[in-house]
């Protein structure tokens, strides 16, 4: 009888996932058992002012919990890095995935066994080429996806077909870029920025779930206009 696989240990690697956290308290406790079935790893929840009990809800599972009062991903995203940082034994390897169970944590290892064996810098989920769910995906992020992958193509010659959120990097690639958007330009900057230093990028397919809860971006047409102008204008930041 073939034994059961369990979560991969990456031995002498070290792993800490970051899970930006806004009102998630559903889709937070799938997330977490996803990631327990699949990876091990020191797990760092940034609660960016929830109001319902996300943060209860992630004491209780035992992973970190750190606050971040100012709103915005980036932000959360660089809180939990500074958390990281003042360890005296940072990770290897750093993931970043979304709290709202959209994304299949199953295909981690893949992306950390890339970095692992030099194949890649910075390995990116593609949603476009794992395939998404119907309606998880708005129209405003497809033609949002379009404009970000053509505007890298055409500016830096990097070929994506997404810009999915989950993604791990190398701790040493993560501060050679010097990480600063603290709003939705945050993955438009990780991206030219890793184009501008020739880091080895790779692009993985991944499946992508409708996600648990409203979206804070697309579920209003309000949230949508202001992540928008958010991209564009780190576009134009981090592009020229």
């Amino acid at each position: 009888m073939q034994q059961q696989r369990g979560p991969l240990s990456f031995q002498t690697m070290r792993v800490a996932v970051i899970i930006p956290a806004l009102n998630e308290e559903r889709a937070l406790p799938l997330v977490l058992d996803d990631l327990a079935a699949h990876l091990e790893a020191e797990i760092i929840v940034v609660d960016n002012g929830s109001t319902d009990k996300t943060p209860d809800v992630a004491s209780s599972r035992g992973v970190v919990l750190v606050t971040e009062p100012a709103r915005g991903y980036g932000a959360a995203c660089l809180r939990g890095i500074r958390y990281l940082q003042e360890r005296a034994e940072p990770p290897e390897v750093l993931v970043i995935l979304d709290a709202d169970y959209s994304d299949d944590s199953a295909v981690l290892p893949d992306f950390i066994a890339r970095i692992r064996r030099g194949e890649a810098d910075l390995v990116l989920s593609s949603r476009t080429q794992g395939g998404a769910e119907p309606g998880s995906m708005t129209e405003v992020q497809i033609w949002g996806n379009r404009l970000q992958t053509f505007a890298l193509r055409h500016r830096f010659g990097l070929e994506l077909t997404d810009m999915g959120p989950m993604r791990a990097i190398s701790w040493q690639a993560l501060m050679a870029l010097k990480m600063q958007d603290r709003t939705w330009g945050w993955n438009i900057e990780m991206a030219c920025k890793a184009a501008r230093q020739k880091l080895r990028v790779q692009e993985l397919p991944v499946s992508y779930r409708n996600r648990v809860g409203q979206s804070k971006i697309s579920g209003s047409f309000q949230g949508a206009a202001r992540a928008g102008a958010k991209i564009l204008w780190a576009l134009a930041r981090y592009g020229i």
